[in-house]
């Protein structure tokens, strides 16, 4: 057997090539993988050897040769071809491991010089599993590392690798030349026609597999989404229920988004993108229990996100009442069985960790508008990290400090209103919502939709606000609501007059002086 290696992710190489070489596969490799595995021990023939050509041009061209796809493309049941490759010595290829050069990493540097940036476009890579990915029947096509351990399994395999596993190494190769190709395309449109000057930053969308929603927003609109759209995001899996819609994924990662504020056990209720209910708690059954309760009429129909995986309690707790879906890090054996009870639900799971860049990571989020597309890094609640407060973060700019439970519960209510449509007033306790006024045209109106949807009084609460308040009149309205604290970003003209008006009531009040608005 012959494999041919060329790869910019080195990872599991190595081990891939002791296997391979351990069932007397020939490893064919080029540039810096032949390094890596001559390196480590490992016999390896030089792609130049094969071709009897040399690398040219900076290894511009390499791979491109007769007797590098004659081997790949050569279908083994027709005689015809195996004559034509054996006239001309050229040796059957049975495994291709590619990854692609790293033109999206390139791509989002900023001080990537244009010419740079077109030497990370890759050419033989792209041909290489394009032919492969042709003759699956015959050729295995390898594109991630994750899939070394099960080529090396199918490889020991009596009769070889099966024709099902081929066929799905074959998808996942094209999903990535595609992939890969779609990157380039959207990366050329940010660059003027002279060829020469980045006109702005290129949008960081790794285009995907694009697959068909159940409808958009209105049953009316088609709709699709893109898998694994941005370079740090996780796939998500669906494990059942029906299929997915534009309004389910928008809340499901608006549920994501509000419980990875959280280390503790967190849960949240949304619906259109806003939560009705979110609440902490020793364990994430009983995190659900308390914010379904917050607003159990707005949390019926809802979508739920939970920060740490469901177990059997848990699922037990969300099917009590009637959910559109649910999103975890992880589902229990378990709770996959009780959450089948109904059948309807869907039921997603990501990994979390992934979901949240880096603050260093070159990152934007994309949003469409009418006259093109909007591009802005993530809105990070960074100023509420623990341990909080800091001896001189926030500031208190009110004659009465707010007490240890007092702070709690400004941090927790902080990190929810970040993630409620402006203009936005939470009212919570240490840690659960209490009453949540989203999305509405002045402050006070805000409070006042909060006061109407409160399940209970809203004395001793605390309460966020997204903005700062222009007048004194939204600060009066949360004290006749019962608040104790607020936290505000601070910033008005008028915030002499606010911190006044705190003074008066008797509450303690303070600044982050940074905003989240959130459209």
């Amino acid at each position: 057997m012959r494999a041919i290696l060329s790869v910019s992710d080195k990872s599991g190489l190595i081990e891939l090539g002791q296997g391979l070489a351990a069932r007397a596969v020939e490893l064919v490799s080029t540039g810096g993988t032949a390094r890596v595995l001559a390196a480590a021990g490992l016999p390896v023939v030089g792609v130049s050897d094969v071709t009897g050509f040399p690398e040219m041009m900076d290894g511009r061209v390499k791979t491109l040769h007769p007797a590098i796809h004659g081997g790949i493309l050569a279908r083994r049941d027709r005689p015809d071809d195996l004559q034509a490759i054996a006239r001309h010595g050229i040796t059957p290829v049975d495994l291709v491991v590619v990854n692609l050069y790293p033109f999206a990493e390139a791509a989002s540097n900023p001080d990537m010089p244009f010419d740079g940036l077109v030497e990370e476009i890759d050419i033989g890579g792209p041909s290489l599993l394009r032919a492969a990915a042709k003759n699956f029947r015959d050729v295995l096509v390898v594109v991630d590392p994750a899939d070394y351990p099960k080529v090396l399994e199918e490889l020991a395999r009596d009769g070889g690798a099966t024709l099902a596993f081929r066929f799905r190494l074959m998808q996942k190769a094209f999903a990535h030349t595609a992939q890969y190709d779609s990157t380039i395309a959207m990366t050329m449109k940010c660059v003027d026609t002279a060829g020469g000057v980045m006109t702005r930053l290129p949008m960081t969308a790794n285009h995907g597999e694009r697959r068909t929603l159940r409808y958009g927003e209105n049953p009316h609109q088609k709709a699709s989404w893109i898998a694994g759209s941005m370079p740090h995001r996780a796939p998500w899996q669906v494990h059942q229920g029906k299929e997915l819609s534009y309004t389910n994924l928008l809340d499901l990662d608006a549920a994501a988004r509000i419980v990875l504020e959280f280390s503790e056990p967190a849960a949240v209720f949304i619906k259109h993108t806003n939560p009705c209910g979110v609440a902490t708690a020793a364990t994430i059954a009983e995190a659900c229990v308390r914010a379904r309760e917050a607003d159990p009429l707005s949390a019926f129909g809802g979508i739920v996100g939970v920060n740490q995986a469901v177990d059997a309690d848990t699922a037990r707790a969300l099917t009590s009442t009637f959910i559109e879906a649910v999103i975890a890090p992880f589902v229990s054996g378990e709770a996959k069985s009780i959450l089948a009870g109904k059948p309807n639900l869907r039921v997603v799971t990501a990994d979390f960790a992934t979901l949240v860049p880096a603050s260093s990571e070159p990152v934007e989020e994309v949003q469409s508008f009418l006259g093109g597309v909007l591009l802005q890094e993530p809105d990070r609640v960074t100023e509420a990290q623990d341990p909080w407060p800091l001896a001189d973060f926030p500031t208190v700019v009110t004659k009465r400090i707010p007490s240890a439970d007092e702070w709690t519960a400004l941090r927790f209510a902080w990190r929810v209103c970040a993630h409620v449509k402006s203009n936005a007033v939470v009212f919570t306790s240490t840690d659960r919502t209490l009453a949540i006024g989203a999305g509405q045209m002045s402050r006070v109106d805000a409070v006042k939709v909060a006061v109407m949807k409160a399940h209970g009084g809203l004395q001793g609460s605390v309460a966020a606000s997204d903005a700062f308040f222009p007048f004194r009149d939204g600060l009066d309205a949360i004290a006749d609501a019962g608040a104790v604290a607020v936290i505000q970003p601070g910033g008005s003209v008028r915030d002499a007059e606010v911190i006044a008006a705190a003074d008066e009531r008797g509450i303690a009040m303070v600044f982050t002086g940074r905003r989240h608005f959130r459209h």
